[in-house]
């Protein structure tokens, strides 16, 4: 038992992780071992011990792949289990040689986790079986004792079907592991969210509430999306952090072998959605291989990358170090001015071109300038594109057009360094203006398998800005000097997670931010529902505006985009009869939208879909007199 400090102290480590972020677990082994040749008649927990490498070599892939909870391969390692394979009286060599691989292969990064896996006992208990509660306890305590003394960190029990069976695992683990080991408890569903015995949801969710886990799931059986819905239900009836560990779909027989066809991008995209959810800790069961941990580690990252040790570190120094006193608002920037005054602005978004030439960018900024157009706003990167830096073409536009701009600084590309030395040169060359975003991640542009940094998110980099504007680095030192960048952020009123996106929103203006670009805006009703609900930390507010392009444009705004359209949209863009008419109608409703937002909002960006600037003049018409 000399290990247990190690593992409590482990524990303790990430309990604090978990109530920071989502945590990204493992895969199947049993998938991938059997993609390797391994025969489904083989007891694979025994392979602990007869085919060590090979298990290790899966535990290391997870692991490069961005894993940070490694399972133990000890699902089944339970005596009843290893008795079909007559090594019953190997249960304790098997499930500690299991813990001794998962360690060794996790130590190859330090955020790695060894949790002890343990499912089912594989027999009926009482009143259905011969076995009695107490005789199931007694085995998972001698498997539980095995994993707690080789030191895992905390203790995943997954895959079970029959509460009553749970109920002893977890007063196994609890009795043999003590109270600090964090417990991971984890049923397994059919399609419409019941346990396999028929045990409802809201039965299965108060037990789980009820019980001494701290964290409470779904594994296996089912894939992502049954799995999302069931705990968006169990959800409802407890306050616990809840785990998703998917199969990837039902199995397919090709050729012989069950095949589970999900490709990692599926997983990856309901990985998203469970974050918006709530979920703490997402993985995968069989069928997902490292490949699927790999897009749903990138997923993650992309949406809460954020590393709280960075931003703590610039806390911690504040009392010791003299901030510099910011620069106003209306002192920074021409936009910043019209913005503290109170003043309606208008910025037109024009992308950065594909290639050496900024030509056409600059005539369109021209011909914004000419129509009162403030501000000219330049995505950094856009749908995670390479195109000339967002710097770059910022600084054309300002030289060349005579019109202020606002550079879009997106996390994904940087890590906390480039993102200092970055923000201190567009000062310098004079940016003033910036919309501090996470960035869109790279497997949604043309070189998915470009590597995404994510050192920190919108809400890091927004604190970041805010300290060099007080003259301060990331780690709180004094620079000598002080930059006087209009901090803006963006904000999504049509979130499907609306709770969470108002929380980062407040985050991103405690953090400093002095101004909020929504994206584009169709239904006024979200926009009023998303202004009334930040009004208590309200900083101003410009609507994003998109002059849809033609219905499939449309179609494409709320499949891939997931912006919501109103159906009166829809039909009307439907109903043009050609190219040049749905164009009209799409400028004509941004129109409308541009004038029933002016009262809630206190500026607007444009859109130039396609690189058609004249559309955005058109629709900015209609802001009327400022």
């Amino acid at each position: 038992m000399e290990k247990m400090p190690h593992g409590i102290s482990r524990a303790a480590e990430f309990r604090e992780l978990l109530g920071k972020r989502a945590i990204v677990a493992d895969g199947a082994m049993g998938t991938v071992l059997y993609s390797k040749g391994v025969f489904i008649n083989r007891c694979y927990d025994e392979l602990n011990i007869t085919s060590p490498a090979l298990v290790l070599d899966i535990h290391k892939d997870y692991v490069r792949n961005g894993a940070e909870i490694l399972e133990s391969n000890t699902f089944g390692a339970n005596r009843l289990r290893l008795a079909n394979f007559g090594i019953a009286n190997k249960t304790v060599e098997i499930n500690q040689a299991g813990v001794r691989l998962a360690r060794e292969a996790a130590q190859e990064r330090s955020d790695v986790f060894v949790a002890g896996a343990l499912g089912p006992l594989g027999v009926l208990l009482e009143p259905l079986g011969p076995t009695s509660l107490a005789e199931a306890r007694a085995v998972f305590q001698e498997q539980i004792q095995a994993l707690v003394e080789e030191g895992v960190d905390l203790l995943v029990l997954e895959t079970f079907q029959h509460l009553n069976e749970l109920r002893e695992a977890l007063a196994a683990a609890r009795e043999v592991a003590g109270p600090e080991t964090v417990l991971v408890a984890q049923v397994t569903i059919d399609d419409e969210g019941n346990l396999h015995d028929g045990t409802k949801t809201a039965t299965f969710a108060k037990f789980l509430e009820e019980s001494p886990a701290d964290v409470v799931g779904i594994n296996c059986s089912v894939g992502p999306k049954a799995t999302l819905e069931t705990l968006e239900r169990v959800m409802q009836f407890t306050g616990k952090p809840t785990s998703a560990m998917p199969n990837a779909g039902h199995p397919a027989l090709v050729d012989g072998r069950n095949l589970y066809l999900c490709s990692p991008e599926y997983m990856a995209q309901y990985a998203r959605r469970m974050l918006w959810a709530g979920v703490r800790i997402v993985g995968g069961c069989c069928g997902t291989t490292p490949e699927h941990i790999k897009a749903i580690r990138s997923e993650i990252r992309s949406l809460q990358p954020g590393q709280s040790a960075v931003q703590a570190s610039v806390e911690e120094k504040k009392d010791a170090v003299q901030a510099m006193p910011k620069v106003a608002v209306a002192a920074k920037s021409s936009v910043g001015a019209k913005l503290a005054a109170g003043k309606f602005v208008a910025f037109v978004e024009i992308l950065p071109p594909r290639g050496v030439n900024a030509s056409k960018e600059i005539e369109g900024a021209r011909l914004c300038k000419q129509h009162g157009i403030d501000a000219i706003n330049v995505p950094d990167g856009p749908r995670a594109s390479a195109r000339m830096s967002a710097q770059v073409t910022c600084q054309l536009i300002e030289r060349e057009a005579g019109i202020e701009s606002v550079l879009h600084f997106c996390c994904r590309d940087r890590n906390i360094l480039g993102i200092q030395s970055e923000l201190l040169g567009a000062h310098a060359a004079g940016i003033r203006n910036l919309i501090c975003i996470t960035g869109d991640p790279p497997r949604m542009g043309s070189y998915p398998d470009a590597t995404a940094v994510f050192d920190v998110d919108s809400i890091g980099l927004a604190n970041i800005v805010n300290g060099l504007n007080q003259g301060l680095d990331i780690g709180g030192n004094p620079i000598g000097s002080q930059t006087a960048l209009l901090l803006g952020v963006g904000a999504n009123p049509g979130a499907l997670n609306m709770d969470v996106e108002i929380r980062r929103t407040e985050w991103k203006i405690q953090a400093g931010a002095e101004y909020i670009v929504t994206q584009p805006v169709f239904d006024v009703h979200q926009l009023e529902e998303f202004v009334r609900r930040i009004a208590g930390f309200r900083v101003p507010v410009l609507a994003g505006i998109w002059p849809l392009t033609s219905f499939r444009n449309a179609e494409f705004m709320v499949n891939e985009l997931r912006v919501p359209v109103p159906a009166e949209f829809m039909e009307r863009l439907k109903s043009a009869d050609s190219p040049e008419k749905a164009r009209a109608e799409g400028v004509a409703i941004a129109q409308e939208m541009v004038r029933r937002v002016r009262p809630l909002v206190d500026g607007v960006q444009l859109s130039a879909p396609f690189g058609r600037y004249n559309l955005a003049v058109e629709v900015a018409a209609a802001i009327g007199p400022r």
